[in-house]
């Protein structure tokens, strides 16, 4: 990925952790683009060596295996907190493990990120919200949300790290950067991460019926990781006194059954569709309100639903494919 720098910018080493994962690939992608230096830290518990496979050859990028539950001694100029399972059936798998990535892991770069002196942002999730009272959900709304259900070590981790990120703030003079991250899909997903899109995609191209959840009237606001990724450089880019908490995440709404709908007809697939109980605390609605991502930020999602799922479907469809000649020899 050769880059020859004409804009007069000052390249700057970036500490991605969380780097090898869905997001966090493409945010590494973005900024070797951009000329710069990415030390990309996972310790590879949802993140996979494909989804940066090619990048280790770049000269500018550097992987280093690490948990971020454990102190880190790097030398940077700011950081990218991305690091945690962040899909049900990840996170749910080892809850103590998932609380303990969002708060001593906010506590670790927090900490790196005071020896430095360096901005620090953190990736937040729509999920601090629970399932919202309030609709469509500001950055203001403190959120409803269980903290003794399955889904609480994400949930409350996650919350726990925003306070964290603030008293950092206050009292250490921490440069921080905080972004709640609604639903994002695209290239990368894990095939076997639960989420709603790389599900249906999955259970389409491989024909089996399609599992929806409820009755299929549950909303969700989809935000494609190209977007998502333009929202991320936008807020690290701000100065000292946007620290957020800032949305991000396409604020047009679909109900799951629309999805489903929209997922059978760009794969041409003959999957039927079956219905299953609601899991406990499924929130109901999520679709963020972004205006404060508009003024702060000018930034707002570009690619339509039905452009980025047909992106995502390609991805899928070569993924499983090459899964199915590999299983072939």
């Amino acid at each position: 990925m050769p880059f020859i720098n004409t804009s007069g910018f000052l390249p700057k080493r970036y500490l991605v952790t969380g780097g090898a994962g869905f997001i966090g690939s493409h945010l590494c992608d973005r900024l070797l683009a951009e000329g710069h230096e990415v030390l990309c830290v996972d310790n590879f518990y949802t993140g996979t060596r494909r989804n940066i496979e090619h990048l280790l050859g770049e000269r500018r990028f550097e992987l280093l295996r690490h948990d971020v539950t454990f102190p880190l001694y790097v030398e940077c100029d700011a950081i990218f907190n991305m690091a945690c399972p962040a899909s049900p059936i990840h996170y749910q798998f080892d809850p103590v493990q998932t609380t303990k990535t969002s708060v001593i892991g906010a506590i670790n770069m927090l900490g790196l990120a005071k020896r430095l002196r360096v901005p620090v942002l953190q990736a937040s999730t729509s999920e601090v919200y629970g399932d919202p009272a309030v609709h469509p959900q500001t950055e203001s709304y403190w959120g409803n949300v269980n903290p003794i259900g399955p889904r609480s070590c994400y949930d409350e981790g996650k919350r726990c790290a925003e306070t964290l990120f603030f008293d950092y703030h206050r009292q250490h003079a921490v440069g921080i950067k905080v972004v709640r991250i609604f639903n994002t899909y695209g290239p990368r997903m894990h095939p076997e991460d639960g989420r709603v899109v790389s599900n249906f995609i999955v259970q389409a191209l491989l024909g089996q019926e399609i599992t929806l959840y409820g009755d299929g009237s549950q909303t969700r606001s989809f935000c494609f990781v190209d977007d998502l990724v333009d929202g991320l450089m936008a807020m690290i880019r701000t100065d000292a006194s946007v620290t957020g908490p800032i949305n991000l995440g396409n604020p047009v709404e679909f109900t799951i059954r629309e999805l489903a709908g929209l997922v059978v007809e760009l794969t041409g697939s003959r999957s039927a569709i079956t219905y299953r109980p609601l899991p406990q605390d499924d929130p109901k609605q999520r679709r963020p309100d972004i205006a404060e991502a508009r003024s702060r930020l000018g930034w707002e999602p570009q690619v339509p639903l039905r452009e980025g799922l047909a992106r995502t479907i390609a991805y899928f469809d070569d993924l499983l494919s090459a899964s199915r000649t590999g299983a072939a020899r």
